[in-house]
């Protein structure tokens, strides 16, 4: 597998080596498929990681607060059957 490190290195290395003009059309590309793809983002019906973290966590929570009323709920229902059958 490759080092990140070394391949970070070596992309720096090209790019210094590039002459302006052509540093500056790949920015400008660059940008354009940063826009482009942010625009076609931003049609989709997405979350970001933080929105998607605080939903987790409230599901997470909300599972937690299921199980402990299906356990209360069979405790009374128990404590039900019994006195029903006494």
């Amino acid at each position: 597998m490759f080092d990140p490190k070394k391949l970070e290195s070596v992309v720096r290395k090209i790019q210094d080596a590039m002459p302006k003009p052509v540093k500056d059309l790949g920015n400008d590309v660059e940008q354009k498929v940063k826009e482009v793809i942010q625009s076609q983002l931003a049609k989709l019906d997405v979350v970001n990681r933080e929105e998607f973290d605080v939903q987790t966590q409230v599901l997470m929570r909300t599972r937690q607060k299921l199980k402990e009323m299906e356990e209360k709920i069979a405790s009374l229902e128990n404590k039900f059957n019994e006195k029903r059958d006494a």
